[in-house]
């Protein structure tokens, strides 16, 4: 080692300087630095599920049931504590945010590219995303990225032929997931099998489950701070949150419980 060369300390190896010194409120309201903090950890998780959920992919079309499980309790385990992050933001009334909400100008939660390519990765195919991206931009890019590669429900289904399932195969992977009534007749047999395929098809469903809780709480928590207001950016708010929830994300799973 180069004797001029910085000792390597916990400050240095986590970059604190740069972290603690990335917060910037634009007002001197009391309530702004929570409000910053809050949705930086939420994209530091948000860049965490996207690592993990890449190396479940890779794990679930390798056949590999022990990684694709642990990884899958991982990420589950990162949206519990993604969800209780919103009890803390809930500590905010709504007159502690309006005083410093006209200083986010057109700044919106809608804007989180992260978030964005997440959903893709869950299955979502949708352009209406793109509304808040301009053409030939970086995060625009990767989110049409994230849209044209399978899913993480179409590495499911290639872990499922792995493993040796009839899965049908031909999915154009661009389009969003329909219910297919010839693979939910595999998914009985998976459950009827009950090995390890279908406890991985049970922490999909608590994935699932999972992101259907993080929106609930989400629209929640915008009601009882905006009420219907327009929200931060000129997005619609409360009223789009709420179309947004009790849509699965895998449809098949869902559909599969009642004739098990």
């Amino acid at each position: 080692m180069n004797d001029t060369q910085a000792a390597l300390s916990y400050t240095s190896y986590l970059s604190l300087d740069e972290v603690l010194n990335a917060q910037h409120p634009r007002s001197d309201e009391h309530d702004e630095l929570l409000f910053i903090v809050i949705h930086q950890v939420y994209e530091l998780w948000f860049k965490q599920v996207l690592h993990e959920a890449l190396y479940l992919q890779e794990q679930l079309e390798a056949g590999n049931t022990a990684h694709a499980t642990r990884t899958l309790r991982r990420i589950l385990t990162i949206f519990k504590v993604v969800v209780a992050q919103i009890d803390v933001l809930e500590t905010m009334t709504p007159s502690q945010f309006t005083s410093f909400r006209a200083r986010l100008d057109a700044s919106s939660g809608f804007q989180s590219a992260q978030f964005r390519v997440l959903e893709a990765v869950l299955g979502r195919r949708d352009e209406r995303v793109f509304a808040h991206y301009p053409e030939g931009g970086d995060q625009r890019a990767q989110i049409s990225d994230a849209m044209s590669r399978p899913s993480l429900f179409d590495s499911f289904t290639t872990y499922l032929a792995v493993k040796g399932y009839d899965v049908p195969t031909g999915r154009d992977v661009t389009k969003p997931l329909e219910p297919s009534p010839a693979l939910q007749e595999v998914l009985l047999r998976v459950y009827r099998d009950d090995t390890g395929p279908s406890v991985v098809a049970e922490h999909l469903v608590d994935l699932d489950e999972g992101m259907q809780e993080w929106r609930y709480r989400h629209v929640k928590m915008v009601e009882r701070t905006i009420g219907d207001k327009t929200g931060t950016g000129g997005s619609s708010g409360a009223h789009y949150l709420r179309t947004t929830l009790f849509s699965p994300m895998f449809p098949d799973l869902w559909a599969v419980r009642s004739r098990l």
